[in-house]
């Protein structure tokens, strides 16, 4: 796979480097503003591109920009933005416009390189990947206010892990349940949220995501 690299912290982004060569990834340039990034990705076209949040020259959203322009302009480039905060915003912002082949981690989630490789082939694949700290804040805000009320224990889980992205294969080997279990709690949850049942699993995320934060 190959990627691009944009982080301004010259040991985080040489740490990047390092972590993804050895375990056999293209890095194709490591840069470290949005400007360089934009430029990177447009003459080398990656895979995937690896975006700090918050970059020169006032350290605010400027990553997350690039993030969004990057799926606008070049679709089959994925992007993966990092971040050392949970800034559920953020995350909606890129989701919201772009679910599909993106995705959002908490850069403590880095030191284990095997979460880094699964979020990268996950975007790669064109799926979506939010970090499950910003999943689980926002169903802790959501428990105790209607209709998230009613969901059981298990049938929050199981949001949870589809707040994710993951497909109901996946939550049936995490919660070791049966596929038939799975669905019928992802078909209860649906008829509970008031949401319409969808086997796209970008708008069934995004639908799920802007109910919590809106509920």
């Amino acid at each position: 796979m190959r990627v691009v690299i944009a982080e301004d912290a010259a040991m985080m982004r040489e740490g990047l480097v390092r972590l993804l060569t050895d375990r056999g990834f293209e890095v194709c340039a490591a840069v470290a503003d949005a400007d360089a990034l934009r430029s990177a990705v447009a003459a080398a076209v990656p895979d995937v591109a690896i975006i700090d949040i918050r970059m020169p020259p006032t350290h605010t959203d400027e990553g997350l920009v690039a993030a969004q322009e990057i799926r606008e302009r070049q679709p089959d480039t994925g992007v993966l933005v990092l971040s050392h905060f949970v800034e559920s915003r953020y995350a909606m912002r890129l989701l919201e416009g772009h679910p599909g082949g993106t995705g959002y981690l908490l850069k403590d989630r880095v030191s284990d390189v095997a979460v880094l490789v699964d979020a990268l082939q996950r975007v790669d694949a064109g799926e979506c990947v939010l970090d499950p700290t910003i999943v689980a804040r926002l169903l802790a805000r959501r428990t105790t206010s209607e209709p998230l009320a009613g969901l059981t224990k298990r049938e929050r889980e199981v949001l949870g892990l589809m707040a994710e992205g993951r497909s109901n294969g996946a939550i049936s080997e995490r919660l070791f349940l049966s596929p038939k279990t799975v669905e019928a709690h992802v078909k209860h949850i649906f008829t509970k949220l008031g949401l319409t049942e969808s086997t796209d699993d970008h708008r069934r995320v995004l639908a799920v995501l802007a109910h919590l934060r809106s509920a």
